[in-house]
């Protein structure tokens, strides 16, 4: 009688503490995206919200964003493959394969981030003046926080 007793009093008490922590009410990484909430792109929606952006704004990232990764599909699978090749060759200690891949992961490491800034412009261009200028103030405030860590 006593353990069946303590049985269910621990029993209530996980229930209890599982409603009580269990649902944080959109502060997870799940309701973000995955990713750290960069799932989607240059224009995430808490940015998209503090830029003010119509609906049409929205709808015209998101079809540039859509055909971005589809016009880069095969880069961005290309990219993946070579990292993995290079990840390998670092955890199998292959150094003579490391300095060989090294010029191309240097290459397309530029190719990504030129394929990244024109994607941006495009973006950009969808802003109006002061929507470019409050994100340009974010992003300076942005990069003022990270450099004081």
């Amino acid at each position: 009688m006593k353990n069946t007793r303590i049985i269910m009093m621990a029993a209530a008490l996980m229930l209890t503490a599982t409603v009580a922590f269990g649902h944080e009410g959109g502060k997870g990484r799940g309701d973000r995206g995955g990713r750290g909430g960069h799932r989607g792109g240059f224009m995430s929606q808490r940015l998209a919200e503090k830029l003010n952006l119509t609906d049409a704004q929205k709808a015209q990232i998101q079809e540039i964003s859509k055909g971005f990764r589809e016009q880069n599909r095969a880069t961005f699978e290309g990219s993946r493959d070579l990292r993995q090749e290079a990840r390998a060759a670092r955890k199998a200690n292959d150094t003579a394969k490391l300095e060989a891949l090294k010029p191309q992961l240097e290459a397309q490491r530029t190719q990504m981030q030129q394929l990244r800034e024109a994607h941006q412009q495009q973006i950009l261009a969808v802003l109006t003046a002061e929507q470019r200028a409050q994100l340009e103030t974010m992003k300076s405030e942005r990069k003022q926080r990270r450099g004081n860590r």
